[in-house]
This record gives C-alpha cells, sequence and structure tokens, in this order.
C-alpha cells in the first residue's frame, strides 16, 4: 500500500506537527476497516489524535482511499477549528479522488519528481 500527501496537506501536517508515522497509522487502520467515516466515492475522513492527546479533539484529515492498493492525504483541519467539510469541498474531493486513485505509476512518479506530492514513509 502506497501513501503519498499533497502539497497543501504536507503544509498542514508540518505546522501541526504530525509526523508520516502518525499518517501511516491513519491507513493502516483503515485498511484493517476503521474508518471514522466513509464520505463515498473513495472519500474517506481518519481522525489522528494531537500529540499528548485523544482522536477526539485532534485532527481530521481527508484521504483518498482504495484499500489495498494507494492512500493519497489531500485536506486537514483541527476539530476546533472546524466541525466538517460542505457539501461543496465534498463534491470536489470525490471528483479528485475519482482522477488520482486511477492514476498509473507513471503520473504518480510525474507528480512525486516535481513534488506536487510525497510519499509518506512512515518515518518521523
Amino acid at each position: 500500500m502506497r501513501v503519498f500527501k499533497n502539497k497543501a496537506f504536507v503544509r498542514f501536517s508540518r505546522r501541526a506537527s504530525i509526523g508520516d508515522g502518525a499518517l501511516r497509522k491513519a491507513i493502516e487502520d483503515a485498511e484493517c476497516g476503521l474508518v471514522d467515516a466513509d464520505l463515498g466515492g473513495g472519500v474517506i475522513k481518519q481522525r489522528i489524535a494531537r500529540a499528548g492527546g485523544g482522536k477526539s479533539g485532534g485532527f481530521r484529515t481527508i484521504v483518498l482511499f482504495r484499500s489495498g492498493e494507494r492512500a493519497f492525504f489531500v485536506h486537514g483541519f483541527a476539530k476546533s477549528e472546524r466541525d466538517n467539510i460542505g457539501e461543496d469541498e465534498l463534491r470536489a474531493f470525490k471528483m479528485l479522488a475519482a482522477e488520482m486513485l486511477t492514476c498509473d505509476d507513471v503520473a504518480i512518479a510525474a507528480a512525486l519528481s516535481r513534488r506536487a506530492l510525497t510519499e509518506v514513509t512512515g518515518d518521523d
């Protein structure tokens, strides 16, 4: 299972001090069926705990997810900032999922080389 994050999510995770280990754990949970919210169309919401705290007051992440294949972290926010994403945002994420989850390895390699995507290694 390959896991990636887009540029916007890289900035968010850096500001929020979310390491790749926490992202990898969120995907491992999803692979085991522990999805916080299946939003449809290949889009899921996974919670990530704040350092020293629990998931309930932590962060929410939007992930484009295809089990056993790949996942893309594309958006994150603190629960204290907002409760959820809007319907218009969800539609946009579903359209992005339809595109990203069908990318072949060549397209992903190109996105990695131009730094539009970063691969999640599991190292913090």
